[in-house]
């Protein structure tokens, strides 16, 4: 089934202990577009500018992600974020953010993309998630992301938002803030409580945990042993998750079980290099040998 996805598109220039790169492709519905393509087809919304390379578009097509909505505003640049990571790569500052064009994006979705059975809102204002959900009435599965940000500037808009989809994705730091509990299992419960069917809390290298309202698990990360760059491992989490149940066309217990465990896998790989350049370099047997992996590392 076609996978709907509304987020950032970004060119990013990353910092780390080892590597600088500028201008790098980046964005929440980038890395989540290309995750959730090794398992369904993906429909792509987002804003760039006049200074977007063309041949990213093309990357994005080769993969069989439709950039119809994929809109440039003329006059404006794309939205650009710099960070640097530290030794231990978990711990990263934002050094410059630019909004640009994506300051002034209000989406207004294709007629075939808004028949999405499958949506994802991937971060941005909780306004801009909320206005997108209401062009998706249709839709039988609803998850979304957020950020502290948002938390904390547009709490009633949340509020609303957490009434209004399935699902929730964000992680351990922002359940804290959104709940204003230290334990995460009692977060992860309080959100879920708020309105979603089911909550994922994201633990970077600790793995993810899920929340509903019958059941909670953990699962671990994959032990990635070459960690170049983490810049978009959470998104690729949730596209590898969302694309699965896509694929699948079901989210009961056990598939949401399978694409939990599979967007750890495709997050593993982002990891591994800069940007995309790691993913572009492997295809579904690469995650399927990888999963065979992790089953056996999880069987006792």
């Amino acid at each position: 089934m076609p996978l709907l996805v509304v987020g950032s598109v970004a060119l990013d220039s990353i910092e780390t202990p080892t590597e600088t790169r500028e201008n790098v492709l980046g964005g929440s519905a980038v890395y989540f577009s290309y995750a959730a393509s090794y398992f369904t087809s993906v429909r792509l919304v987002g804003v760039v500018g006049d200074d977007w390379p063309e041949a990213h578009t093309e990357l994005l097509r080769s993969r069989d992600i439709d950039t119809a909505g994929l809109k440039a505003l003329p006059g404006t640049k794309t939205f650009r974020w710099r960070g640097k990571y530290f030794d231990d790569m978990n711990t990263r500052e934002t050094l410059d953010v630019q909004l640009n064009a994506m300051g002034r994006f209000d989406p207004v979705l294709p007629d075939e993309f808004r028949r999405s059975k499958f949506l994802f809102l991937a971060n941005g204002s909780t306004d801009l998630q909320l206005k997108v959900l209401d062009q998706c009435p249709g839709a039988s599965l609803r998850v979304a992301d957020t950020m502290d940000l948002w938390i904390r500037s547009q709490p009633e808009q949340l509020s609303e938002l957490l009434r209004r989809i399935d699902g929730l994705v964000l992680n351990d730091s922002e359940a804290r803030l959104l709940t204003g509990d230290d334990n995460l299992v009692r977060a992860g419960h309080k959100v879920r409580e708020r309105g979603p069917k089911f909550v994922v809390i994201k633990k970077g290298e600790h793995g993810a945990m899920f929340f509903s309202r019958h059941e909670t698990y953990v699962l671990p990360a994959y032990p990635t042993a070459r960690v170049v760059d983490p810049t978009g491992a959470g998104d690729s989490f949730a596209g590898g998750m969302m694309g699965y149940l896509a694929e699948q066309d079901n989210f009961d217990p056990r598939t949401l079980k399978e694409a939990m465990a599979y967007g750890i896998l495709v997050a593993s790989f982002t990891v591994e290099d800069f940007s995309l350049d790691r993913l572009r370099k492997i295809e579904r047997a690469d995650l399927e040998h990888r999963m065979e992996e992790y089953r056996r590392m999880l069987s006792f």
